[in-house]
């Protein structure tokens, strides 16, 4: 469920109004609003089914004692192990790519409040394997940040596009972006949860 305050100040923009009243986002987990975990996640559920992700996800984490990834020893894992679960190559480098770049930035139990959205975005998408929306999802979801707008995720653009019956014909690249950012200029400071309701269309995530 969410504030019923975000609800109301989404609702005053007509055009999402009516999806916000028949749409219920549950809760998901922020994770212990641990990025590092969020991070693993994110890269393993990447270009796969949640079932599949999920299953994945669940045998890598069983190859550590406590079920946990701790940089260290995933560094020290050996890559056939990793794989063996279900992780495919790419994705084996790019989680130790992350678990690197903690030890190496010192990031273990870091204060994310410290930072802006566009100051996490820039500092983690330096590594390899981790883009934009990756971090975008976990700003969303494991640092729960309220206005997040992510141009990149299909599911949200193409959705806005219709809602707002934009010409993605005549517009396309920056100026089509731009024209998706001014449409939805009236959810701030929650376009996380306005982004949310055109995912709950496609009935993808919540």
């Amino acid at each position: 469920m969410i504030d019923p305050a975000i609800r109301a100040h989404l609702s005053r923009e007509p055009t999402i109004a009516p999806i916000v009243a028949s749409h219920v986002l549950p809760d998901r987990s922020n994770h212990g609003g641990d990025v590092y975990f969020g991070l693993l996640r994110s890269i393993a559920y990447q270009q796969l089914s949640g079932k599949a992700a999920g299953t994945i996800f669940g045998r890598f984490l069983q190859l550590f004692p406590d079920e946990y990834p701790h940089p260290e020893r995933l560094l020290e894992m050996d890559n056939d192990a990793i794989r063996a679960a279900g992780m495919s190559r790419g994705k084996t480098a790019y989680i130790k790519n992350v678990a690197q770049y903690w030890l190496d930035n010192r990031l273990v139990n870091a204060d994310w409040a410290q930072w802006t959205d566009a100051e996490i975005i820039a500092k983690l998408t330096t590594i390899k394997g981790v883009g934009q929306w990756t971090v975008e999802m976990v700003l969303m979801f494991v640092l729960k940040r309220p206005d997040l707008l992510p141009l990149d995720d299909l599911v949200v653009k193409r959705n806005i596009i219709a809602l707002f019956g934009i010409d993605d014909t005549e517009l396309k690249g920056k100026k089509l972006n731009a024209e998706i950012l001014r449409v939805t200029e009236p959810w701030r400071p929650y376009r996380s949860y306005g982004s949310r309701f055109m995912w709950a269309l496609q009935g993808t995530k919540t």
